[in-house]
């Protein structure tokens, strides 16, 4: 049973799309806090599964679910998934009453951030890209970490709505910026990931106890939430624990495109998708992403 308490907030009209893994408790959370949801989901079937947990409202399209809304979110799949439900003919901006806000959870591009933003402000509208961080288990029990880009007054406005499912949410720069934020986050998982599977691999080799040696170096200077979290798991051949290797795909392919416009160099996560490249040729890519041990056993 959820026994979150949430910030007293005045009850605002809210519009979610997308009911996914993580948008479905992310929406309860807000209609749980006092506000008014309505939500849009591709499958009707996942809406009204959701209004009967929940309560609030479903509607057919995201420009219905977004009539009248002081805040839409999202949180749909990638770019393309994003642009169609913001700006066809049934998106969201057709819906959005002047000054609304558009709060995008999706993972996507910084350039399509960037391009809806400025979208939004043709429409006088408001657009704050806001990527989250924490996963399945984060969105469920309300305690997301929130990257977000755009411009102070909008995510000041949209910051006490979202701490209904988050630990933190903060800005950190203009529009796109929190999509970067973001890549940033999925390298270090790709590196930290990666270097755990290895050590276990080793000691598994090298004849250890790993869950004991787990427990003694998570005390030291090793220590991660990937280790805490997914270290045991891993050495149980646990891979059933939220974000799935194909959705890592997608994220580190983002963050290299993003790579080769900036200049950054990145040698070992550009090796580290090749390695989620052979756990989905395998057949894993709806495993969790600490699934990449898998290649070394």
């Amino acid at each position: 049973m959820n026994t979150r308490t949430y910030e007293s907030v005045a009850p605002l009209k809210l519009a979610f799309l997308g009911l996914g893994v993580m948008g479905y408790p992310m929406a309860g959370h807000l209609q749980r806090a006092g506000h008014a949801v309505t939500v849009y989901n591709r499958t009707a079937a996942k809406a009204q599964a959701w209004v009967a947990e929940y309560g609030g409202a479903s509607a057919a399209t995201p420009a219905e679910a977004a009539a009248g809304a002081d805040m839409v979110f999202a949180c749909v799949g990638n770019d393309d998934d994003l642009r169609w439900v913001v700006l066809s003919t049934q998106g969201a901006f057709a819906g959005m009453k002047s000054g609304a806000i558009f709060v995008d959870h999706t993972t996507a591009s910084a350039e399509v951030a960037r391009e809806l933003h400025a979208e939004a402000k043709k429409r006088a509208l408001h657009f704050v890209d806001a990527p989250v961080s924490g996963g399945q288990a984060g969105a469920v029990n309300g305690a997301l970490t929130v990257m977000c880009g755009g411009d102070a007054g909008p995510f000041e406005a949209m910051q006490p709505v979202a701490m209904a499912y988050s630990k933190a949410v903060t800005r950190v720069g203009e529009s796109g910026a929190g999509q970067l934020a973001k890549m940033v986050n999925q390298i270090c998982i790709a590196g930290l990931v990666q270097g755990l599977a290895e050590a276990i691999a080793f000691g598994d080799k090298a004849g250890l106890d790993m869950k004991q040696v787990l427990d003694v170096i998570g005390k030291g200077a090793a220590q991660s939430w990937q280790m805490d979290n997914r270290g045991k798991t891993m050495v149980d051949g646990k891979f059933d624990f939220g974000f799935a290797v194909d959705w890592m795909r997608k994220d580190l392919g983002l963050v290299l495109d993003e790579a080769r416009r900036n200049g950054a160099r990145l040698p070992a996560t550009a090796l580290v998708d090749q390695f989620y490249a052979d756990v989905q040729a395998a057949g894993g890519g709806r495993l969790d992403t600490s699934s990449l041990i898998k290649r070394l056993t």
